[in-house]
């Protein structure tokens, strides 16, 4: 699986790249969508995916299915290198990736913040408002609730995670009780 994302990830970089030299960021965003969402179709994604259907009537189907919906051609170009590569099942990974270039390129994190009980709208602003304090971004808070953590709250940023939980809090304390005996 880490082979897979870092390929999704080197595919992601040339496209924001591009997307970049072109200022097409938007455009790009809204192409890579389409994309994955049309090749995670079921059905779609069977034919896709099946050895017993020749290359050329994979491309087909890209065409008939993308043609209209596509800004650029250049998508259909990348649509189609996927599929002759056998890398069209990354597209869902190469569009995650490329939207968290482009937004941290518009100063835009996404936190997932988990609590041992929902968040209150007041709490929610007042959590996303720390985490744009604390990133210097503006944040997008995706609420999830998970009771094991008992109280307080695990938020993670990217690569960063913010432990503020009681149940980490308890695990830090046992473990210096435990050395002191």
């Amino acid at each position: 699986m880490a082979l897979r994302g870092a390929s999704a990830r080197r595919y992601a970089e040339a496209v924001y790249q591009l997307a970049v030299e072109q200022d097409a960021l938007e455009q790009w965003s809204n192409d890579l969508a389409t994309i994955a969402s049309f090749v995670s179709e079921p059905d779609v994604a069977r034919v896709l995916e099946s050895s017993r259907v020749p290359s050329s009537e994979k491309v087909r189907l890209l065409r008939a299915g993308l043609e209209r919906a596509l800004f650029s051609p250049q998508a259909m170009n990348l649509a189609q290198l996927l599929e002759q590569r056998g890398k069209l099942g990354l597209t869902p990974q190469i569009q995650r990736a490329y939207q968290e270039m482009a937004d941290d390129r518009r100063g835009i994190a996404h936190a997932t913040v988990t609590t041992a009980v929902p968040l209150t709208d007041d709490e929610r602003r007042a959590v996303t408002e720390r985490l744009s304090q604390i990133t210097g971004k503006q944040v997008d808070v995706t609420p999830v609730v998970d009771e094991r953590i008992i109280g307080g709250l695990v938020a993670r940023i990217g690569d960063q995670l913010i432990d503020g939980s009681t149940r980490s809090r308890l695990v830090a304390l046992k473990r210096r009780l435990g050395a002191t005996t």
